[in-house]
C-alpha cells in the first residue's frame, strides 16, 4: 500500500481527491490537511463520505505529511505550492500539484499569468501531466504540475492533430462551458446562487490564466509560438464541462482521416472515448468520472474542424487526472481507483 497525504483536503478538488483515493484499491490515505477545518472530521465536512473516510484535518507541518506520506497531493490555490513544495521534494516526497505553479517550465510565462515564482530552479524537472499524451515523461517524475480543467479539455483533442499538421494552430478558437464547482469553493458573488442559476455568460473573454497554458503545451508541440482565442461561460451547474474547438484544415481532409487520427493516438488509453459518427458528447455522460468523451464534424463549406469534448471537470479536469498521474508515476494501472461505472442518468 502506498500512503498518500492531500494538502488542502476541504476544497472541491481536495475532496474529489478524497473520494477518489479512499477507494484505490493500492492506496492507504494516511493524512488530510486544512486550515480553515482542522480538527474536524472530514465527514463532518463533507456528510456524504461519512462511513467511507474516518480521518480528522490536520493543520499543514511539512514534517509530519512527510513522515506519514510517501506522495502528496497539493490541491492549494496558485503561489502557495511553490513554498511548499522544494520542503517535500528535499525530504524525498513526490508531489502532484493542481494549482498552475508548476504547469510552465518557463518561469516567464508562469509569471505573465501569475505572479513571480519562487521555486524557479525546480521549473526544468516539473512534468506536464497531461496523462495521455505525456506518460513517459510522467513516470519517472518526482513533481507533476496538474493541467487545469479548461486545458486538459482542449489538448487532448488539439494535440494529436497538431502533431499530425492536419489543423493550422492559429486559426484555432475555443470556446467552453463550465459547472460552478471550475470556480472552487471560496465565497464569490459570481457563484452565489442567485447569480448562477437561470444564468448563462461568458467571463474573462481572451483574458482566461488558462488561456497561456493552452499556448505554451501548443507551441512546444509545434515548436513555434501559438496565440488561440478562448472564451469560457460559466453554466448553472454544479459539475462538468463541454469545450467547442473551431479551426481551420490544412487540406482537404475527411472527417474519417480526423477519426483515425484520434483513434490511433488514443486507441489504448482508457480514459479517451471517440464517440461514432452523428453523436456528440454530453457532461451528463461523463459525471464523476475520468472520462474525456471527444465528437467531431466537418463543416465542409469553410474548410472548418468542429471538435467538441466533455469532461468532469473536477474528475478529469483535476482530481482523477491527478490520481491518473499518480498511478503512472508509481508503475500502478492507470485506471486504478478510476474505474467507477458512470451514472446513465
Amino acid at each position: 500500500m502506498v500512503r498518500v497525504g492531500i494538502v488542502g483536503a476541504t476544497g472541491y478538488a481536495g475532496a474529489e481527491l478524497v473520494r477518489i483515493l479512499s477507494g484505490h484499491p493500492q492506496v492507504e490515505l494516511s493524512i488530510l490537511t486544512s486550515r480553515q477545518f482542522a480538527g474536524v472530521k472530514f465527514d463532518r465536512v463533507y456528510p456524504a463520505l461519512a462511513g467511507c473516510v474516518n480521518l480528522t484535518c490536520e493543520e499543514l507541518d511539512v514534517e509530519t505529511v512527510c513522515e506519514r506520506a510517501e506522495i502528496v497531493f497539493l490541491a492549494l490555490p496558485h503561489q502557495l505550492p511553490m513554498t511548499l513544495v522544494p520542503q517535500f521534494l528535499e525530504r524525498g516526497v513526490r508531489v502532484v500539484d493542481l494549482s498552475a505553479d508548476f504547469r510552465f517550465n518557463d518561469a516567464a510565462v508562469y509569471e505573465s499569468a501569475y505572479q513571480p515564482h519562487t521555486a524557479r530552479g525546480l521549473l526544468d524537472q516539473a512534468v506536464y501531466g497531461l496523462s495521455e499524451i505525456y506518460a513517459e515523461a510522467i513516470r519517472s517524475a518526482d513533481l507533476i504540475g496538474n493541467p487545469g480543467c479548461y486545458p486538459t479539455s482542449a489538448l487532448l483533442p488539439l494535440i494529436p492533430l497538431v502533431r499530425e499538421n492536419l489543423l493550422n494552430p492559429d486559426t484555432v478558437v475555443v470556446d467552453s462551458k463550465s459547472g460552478v464547482s471550475g470556480a472552487g469553493r471560496s465565497l464569490a458573488i459570481t457563484s452565489h446562487y442567485c447569480e448562477a442559476n437561470e444564468s448563462f455568460k461568458a467571463y474573462k473573454v481572451a483574458s482566461h490564466r488558462h488561456n497561456p497554458e493552452m499556448n505554451y503545451i501548443l507551441g512546444r508541440e509545434t515548436g513555434r509560438p501559438v496565440e488561440l482565442t478562448f472564451v469560457p461561460h460559466l453554466v448553472p451547474m454544479s459539475r462538468g464541462m463541454l469545450t467547442t474547438i473551431y479551426a481551420s484544415l490544412n487540406r482537404n481532409l475527411k472527417e474519417a482521416d480526423i477519426r483515425s487520427c484520434l483513434q490511433n493516438t488514443y486507441a489504448k488509453r482508457a480514459f479517451i472515448r471517440l464517440c461514432p459518427a452523428g453523436r456528440v458528447p454530453d457532461t451528463l455522460h461523463v459525471k464523476g468520472t475520468n472520462f474525456c468523451d471527444i465528437g467531431l464534424q466537418l463543416d465542409h463549406s469553410n474548410n472548418r474542424l468542429i471538435v467538441i469534448s466533455a469532461i468532469d471537470n473536477l474528475v478529469k479536469g483535476a482530481a482523477g487526472q491527478a490520481v491518473q498521474n499518480m498511478n503512472i508515476m508509481l508503475g500502478l494501472d492507470e485506471t486504478s481507483g478510476l474505474n467507477p461505472v458512470p451514472y446513465p442518468l
